[in-house]
Protein backbone atom coordinates (compact mmCIF):
# COMPACT_ATOMS: atom_id res chain seq x y z
CA UNK A 1 0.00 0.00 0.00
CA UNK A 2 1.40 3.26 -0.56
CA UNK A 3 1.04 6.23 1.60
CA UNK A 4 1.46 9.94 1.89
CA UNK A 5 4.69 9.65 3.40
CA UNK A 6 6.29 7.20 0.27
CA UNK A 7 4.47 9.59 -2.07
CA UNK A 8 6.24 12.28 -0.18
CA UNK A 9 9.56 10.90 -0.79
CA UNK A 10 9.28 9.65 -4.28
CA UNK A 11 8.10 12.80 -5.14
CA UNK A 12 10.94 14.68 -3.47
CA UNK A 13 13.99 12.27 -4.99
CA UNK A 14 12.37 12.74 -8.55
CA UNK A 15 12.68 16.92 -7.53
CA UNK A 16 16.22 16.64 -6.23
CA UNK A 17 16.92 14.53 -9.66
CA UNK A 18 15.11 17.08 -11.84
CA UNK A 19 17.14 20.20 -9.46
CA UNK A 20 20.66 18.17 -10.36
CA UNK A 21 20.21 18.73 -14.03
CA UNK A 22 19.21 22.50 -13.50
CA UNK A 23 22.24 22.82 -11.58
CA UNK A 24 24.50 20.99 -13.85
CA UNK A 25 23.16 22.98 -16.28
CA UNK A 26 23.30 26.47 -14.22
CA UNK A 27 27.10 26.12 -13.79
CA UNK A 28 27.84 25.23 -17.24
CA UNK A 29 26.18 28.84 -18.44
CA UNK A 30 27.98 30.29 -15.32
CA UNK A 31 31.78 29.21 -16.16
CA UNK A 32 33.87 31.25 -16.97
CA UNK A 33 33.77 34.76 -18.92
CA UNK A 34 29.64 34.21 -17.86
CA UNK A 35 30.87 33.99 -14.27
CA UNK A 36 32.31 38.16 -14.99
CA UNK A 37 29.15 38.62 -17.19
CA UNK A 38 27.10 37.91 -14.34
CA UNK A 39 28.70 39.68 -11.41
CA UNK A 40 30.26 36.24 -10.07
CA UNK A 41 34.03 36.98 -10.92
CA UNK A 42 35.15 39.29 -8.37
CA UNK A 43 38.88 37.99 -6.93
CA UNK A 44 37.02 37.01 -3.33
CA UNK A 45 34.27 35.12 -3.48
CA UNK A 46 31.56 35.67 -0.86
CA UNK A 47 31.68 34.02 2.32
CA UNK A 48 29.84 30.94 3.62
CA UNK A 49 28.52 33.44 6.38
CA UNK A 50 27.67 36.28 3.76
CA UNK A 51 24.51 37.79 3.10
CA UNK A 52 24.79 36.29 -0.62
CA UNK A 53 25.79 32.78 0.43
CA UNK A 54 23.08 32.54 3.03
CA UNK A 55 20.22 33.65 0.59
CA UNK A 56 21.19 31.19 -1.75
CA UNK A 57 20.82 28.39 1.01
CA UNK A 58 18.02 29.44 2.59
CA UNK A 59 15.80 30.74 -0.35
CA UNK A 60 16.60 27.35 -2.62
CA UNK A 61 15.28 25.35 -0.13
CA UNK A 62 11.61 27.73 0.26
CA UNK A 63 12.05 27.19 -2.90
CA UNK A 64 12.08 23.64 -3.48
CA UNK A 65 8.92 23.40 -1.08
CA UNK A 66 7.07 25.39 -3.30
CA UNK A 67 8.09 23.63 -6.12
CA UNK A 68 6.94 20.44 -4.14
CA UNK A 69 3.36 22.19 -3.30
CA UNK A 70 3.28 22.86 -7.20
CA UNK A 71 3.77 19.53 -8.36
CA UNK A 72 0.83 18.30 -6.50
CA UNK A 73 -1.39 20.35 -8.67
CA UNK A 74 -0.37 17.96 -11.85
CA UNK A 75 -1.86 14.99 -9.92
CA UNK A 76 -4.75 16.88 -8.31
CA UNK A 77 -6.34 19.51 -9.94
CA UNK A 78 -9.04 19.10 -12.91
CA UNK A 79 -8.97 23.45 -12.97
CA UNK A 80 -6.84 24.47 -15.67
CA UNK A 81 -6.25 28.11 -14.04
CA UNK A 82 -4.65 26.33 -11.22
CA UNK A 83 -2.94 23.98 -13.49
CA UNK A 84 -1.43 26.91 -15.39
CA UNK A 85 -0.03 28.03 -12.14
CA UNK A 86 1.36 25.40 -10.53
CA UNK A 87 3.40 24.65 -13.83
CA UNK A 88 4.79 28.88 -13.71
CA UNK A 89 5.94 28.58 -9.85
CA UNK A 90 7.13 24.98 -10.49
CA UNK A 91 9.43 26.17 -13.73
CA UNK A 92 10.46 29.64 -12.42
CA UNK A 93 11.36 28.36 -8.69
CA UNK A 94 12.92 25.30 -10.09
CA UNK A 95 15.21 27.29 -12.16
CA UNK A 96 15.75 29.82 -9.43
CA UNK A 97 16.78 27.53 -7.22
CA UNK A 98 19.20 25.91 -9.35
CA UNK A 99 21.03 29.19 -10.18
CA UNK A 100 21.32 29.88 -6.29
CA UNK A 101 22.64 26.01 -5.88
CA UNK A 102 24.88 26.80 -8.88
CA UNK A 103 26.49 29.51 -7.44
CA UNK A 104 27.47 28.15 -3.76
CA UNK A 105 28.65 25.29 -5.98
CA UNK A 106 30.66 28.21 -8.03
CA UNK A 107 32.00 29.52 -3.94
CA UNK A 108 33.02 26.31 -2.48
CA UNK A 109 30.04 26.58 0.00
CA UNK A 110 28.30 23.31 0.91
CA UNK A 111 24.45 23.79 -0.21
CA UNK A 112 23.11 22.88 3.49
CA UNK A 113 24.77 23.67 7.14
CA UNK A 114 24.63 27.36 8.88
CA UNK A 115 22.53 28.50 10.45
CA UNK A 116 19.05 28.95 8.81
CA UNK A 117 18.46 33.01 8.11
CA UNK A 118 21.35 33.76 10.43
CA UNK A 119 22.26 35.98 7.35
CA UNK A 120 19.26 38.10 8.08
CA UNK A 121 20.29 40.15 11.20
CA UNK A 122 20.61 43.50 11.31
CA UNK A 123 20.61 45.66 13.91
CA UNK A 124 16.59 45.40 14.31
CA UNK A 125 16.16 42.06 13.66
CA UNK A 126 18.47 39.30 15.17
CA UNK A 127 18.92 36.52 12.44
CA UNK A 128 17.22 33.27 13.14
CA UNK A 129 15.51 33.51 15.90
CA UNK A 130 13.40 37.05 14.98
CA UNK A 131 12.76 35.24 11.92
CA UNK A 132 11.89 31.39 12.24
CA UNK A 133 8.23 30.78 13.01
CA UNK A 134 7.26 29.09 16.01
CA UNK A 135 7.36 25.52 14.30
CA UNK A 136 10.98 26.11 13.57
CA UNK A 137 10.41 26.56 9.83
CA UNK A 138 11.24 29.48 7.50
CA UNK A 139 8.51 32.26 7.33
CA UNK A 140 5.68 30.75 5.23
CA UNK A 141 6.87 27.69 4.67
CA UNK A 142 3.96 25.12 4.97
CA UNK A 143 4.16 22.06 8.29
CA UNK A 144 4.22 18.26 7.03
CA UNK A 145 0.80 18.41 8.70
CA UNK A 146 -0.23 20.84 6.11
CA UNK A 147 1.32 19.29 3.45
CA UNK A 148 -0.24 15.40 4.71
CA UNK A 149 -3.73 16.81 4.56
CA UNK A 150 -2.67 18.97 0.40
CA UNK A 151 -1.86 15.39 -0.91
CA UNK A 152 -4.81 13.77 0.58
CA UNK A 153 -7.24 16.68 -0.72
CA UNK A 154 -8.78 16.83 -4.25
CA UNK A 155 -11.37 18.92 -6.32
CA UNK A 156 -12.44 22.42 -4.83
CA UNK A 157 -11.22 21.47 -1.70
CA UNK A 158 -7.37 20.95 -3.04
CA UNK A 159 -7.74 23.75 -5.25
CA UNK A 160 -8.56 26.23 -2.01
CA UNK A 161 -5.95 24.72 -0.12
CA UNK A 162 -3.39 24.74 -2.88
CA UNK A 163 -3.78 28.50 -3.31
CA UNK A 164 -3.56 29.13 0.61
CA UNK A 165 -0.59 27.68 1.40
CA UNK A 166 1.39 29.14 -2.15
CA UNK A 167 -0.24 32.64 -1.26
CA UNK A 168 1.35 32.57 2.49
CA UNK A 169 4.46 30.76 1.05
CA UNK A 170 4.96 33.86 -1.48
CA UNK A 171 4.73 35.79 1.49
CA UNK A 172 6.99 34.43 3.82
CA UNK A 173 9.71 34.39 0.75
CA UNK A 174 9.13 38.02 0.39
CA UNK A 175 10.99 39.48 3.29
CA UNK A 176 13.60 37.51 2.46
CA UNK A 177 14.04 38.18 -0.95
CA UNK A 178 13.69 41.88 -0.27
CA UNK A 179 16.36 41.72 2.34
CA UNK A 180 19.07 40.37 -0.14
CA UNK A 181 18.21 42.74 -3.30
CA UNK A 182 18.77 45.32 -0.52
CA UNK A 183 22.16 44.19 1.22
CA UNK A 184 23.65 41.32 -1.07
CA UNK A 185 27.52 42.07 -2.21
CA UNK A 186 27.10 39.90 -5.52
CA UNK A 187 25.22 42.33 -8.07
CA UNK A 188 23.71 38.74 -9.73
CA UNK A 189 22.27 37.74 -5.91
CA UNK A 190 20.65 41.25 -6.05
CA UNK A 191 19.10 40.89 -9.29
CA UNK A 192 17.47 37.35 -8.58
CA UNK A 193 16.27 38.61 -5.06
CA UNK A 194 14.74 41.58 -6.78
CA UNK A 195 13.10 39.76 -9.54
CA UNK A 196 11.53 36.96 -6.92
CA UNK A 197 10.22 39.73 -4.91
CA UNK A 198 8.63 41.04 -7.96
CA UNK A 199 7.15 38.04 -9.18
CA UNK A 200 6.06 36.61 -5.70
CA UNK A 201 4.39 40.08 -5.68
CA UNK A 202 2.61 39.88 -8.41
CA UNK A 203 1.70 35.89 -8.22
CA UNK A 204 0.72 36.27 -4.75
CA UNK A 205 -1.90 39.35 -5.65
CA UNK A 206 -3.21 37.37 -8.99
CA UNK A 207 -3.80 33.86 -6.29
CA UNK A 208 -5.69 36.32 -3.99
CA UNK A 209 -8.40 36.82 -6.81
CA UNK A 210 -8.07 33.25 -7.36
CA UNK A 211 -8.63 32.12 -3.88
CA UNK A 212 -11.29 34.43 -3.48
CA UNK A 213 -13.46 33.29 -6.93
CA UNK A 214 -13.60 30.21 -5.30
CA UNK A 215 -14.88 31.02 -2.19
CA UNK A 216 -12.20 30.94 0.73
CA UNK A 217 -9.78 33.62 2.04
CA UNK A 218 -6.31 33.55 2.40
CA UNK A 219 -4.90 32.79 5.62
CA UNK A 220 -2.85 34.25 8.26
CA UNK A 221 0.07 36.19 6.84
CA UNK A 222 3.76 34.97 8.52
Amino acid sequence: MVTGETTARSGYRRLRALLGVVIAVGLLLLGGGAAVTLGLGRDEAPGADSVDAGFSRDMSRHHLQAVEIANLAFERTDDPEIGQMAFDISATQTNQAGRMQGWLSLWGIPPTGGETMAWMATDEHAGHDAAMGADGLMPGMATEEELAELRDSSGTAFDRRFLQLLIRHHQGGLEMAEAAADRAEEQAVRSLAGTIAETQTAETATMTKMLSARGAAPLPAP
